[in-house]
């Protein structure tokens, strides 16, 4: 049974550790992508990505190319955008730290991908949920003390967001079959 990448319209097989590090390393082979293979990759109408690139949510593209990171900052809002208002995604994402301790959102979108494949989680029980985060939350030693825990509660925030979008979808569905 085929899978979508979160945030995409990306088809796999299965979600596997390192699997969207090798998927961006792929489409990312030859150097950005235009905003057109953005929006086919998404599922995202063009004027949208460019709304949030004027309201800055998103880092404009350099000569009409888009890098990793903001494809990854497009994947993550479009990912839980159901669930959560985008100023309050954005502000999630900024959170992860500044300089050299900064977590860039295509880390953290892998991250939370290499969760995803590694962990069966139960979304009822909060045990679950803090080990599966804490088994990607791991950052250098040279990084702030503080960044891991930091990570850990972003991941969290994601996990439950695109877990409750993915719960709307479902009951939408359902509910469509008793009209």
């Amino acid at each position: 049974m085929a899978t979508t990448f979160p945030g995409t319209t990306i088809e796999t097989r299965a979600l596997e550790k390192g699997s969207s590090k090798l998927l961006f390393d792929g489409i990312f082979a030859t150097g950005g992508i235009t905003l057109s293979q953005v929006s086919i990759m998404t599922g995202l109408e063009p004027y949208l990505i460019q709304n949030w690139i004027k309201r800055g949510f998103v880092a404009p593209p350099q000569k009409r190319v888009y890098g990793k990171e903001q494809f990854a900052r497009i994947i993550i809002i479009n990912m839980l955008r159901e669930a959560l208002q985008i100023e309050r995604i954005c502000t999630l994402i900024q959170v992860m730290g500044s300089g050299e301790d900064r977590i860039r959102d295509d880390e953290l979108y892998h991250r939370y991908v290499d969760m995803l494949a590694e962990n069966e989680i139960n979304m009822m029980d909060e045990k679950s949920v803090s080990a599966a985060v804490e088994s990607v939350a791991l950052v250098s030693e040279t990084h702030d003390p503080g960044l891991k825990k930091q990570l850990e509660r972003i991941l969290q925030v994601m996990l439950y967001a695109h877990a409750a979008s993915q719960f709307r979808d479902s009951a939408e569905q359902i509910l469509a079959t008793l009209q």
